[in-house]
């Protein structure tokens, strides 16, 4: 009788640090302003795409980096704005980076600026010619896009990131920089070309037993 008793206590002891453990082990989700800065591991984020991409685009269109192509083509054509295509951005550095962010951080980016004009890259095109094509077929008359009626870029812009890590026992140095140039399409003349560096130093804490 006293064995079931303490079998009993035993297990029902055993079952309280369980569900402790498991209450210990939940996980916990805070939401965030997405733009709030959190830099958890040091490598390259959402906050640097962006701050980045809005820094180039910035410096691009600033006299004090030589970057008055924008004027230049407006005056020479009425007061046009220039058409801009964001062309490929090449991940040169040692870790993973969605370029694929920052192509779009960089293409909002212009679009604010309303100095420019943004045409669809090679890839939205596709897929935007196909329901144009569609269109002519069984869209009515008065409602179907027209053929031959894209908007050509005048400039693109290319990049490349890259990164130099120095660690020495827990401490960490990365090194980011940012290249990017606007090509003149009709005569591959470089009309801009931007730099931007991004310097961290990690400490992470060492593990006592």
């Amino acid at each position: 009788m006293k064995r079931n008793v303490s079998l009993r206590r035993t297990g029902a002891l055993l079952l309280t640090l369980i569900a402790l453990g498991a209450a210990g082990c939940a996980r916990n989700v805070t939401r965030i302003a997405p733009e709030q800065a959190i830099d958890l591991s040091g490598r390259w984020n959402d906050v640097d795409s962006r701050l980045v991409a809005e820094e180039m685009i910035r410096q691009s269109f600033e006299s004090q980096y030589g970057a008055n192509w924008a004027m230049r083509y407006s005056q020479a054509h009425g007061g046009q704005q220039p058409t801009v295509i964001v062309g490929t951005i090449r991940n040169r550095s040692m870790e993973h980076i969605p370029v694929g962010t920052f192509t779009r951080d960089l293409e909002r980016a212009y679009v604010n600026s309303g100095i420019v004009q943004l045409v669809a890259s090679r890839s939205e095109r596709g897929e935007v010619r196909e329901e144009r094509e569609d269109q002519q077929e069984f869209a009515t008359a008065d409602s179907r896009a027209r053929l031959g009626r894209e908007m050509g870029a005048q400039y693109m812009l290319q990049g490349d990131i890259q990164s130099i890590e120095d660690r020495e026992r827990g401490k960490s140095v990365v090194f980011y920089q940012v290249d990017m140039t606007l090509v003149d399409l009709e005569s591959n003349a470089k009309v801009w070309v931007g730099q931007h560096k991004i310097k961290k130093f990690i400490e992470r804490p060492r593990l006592g037993f």
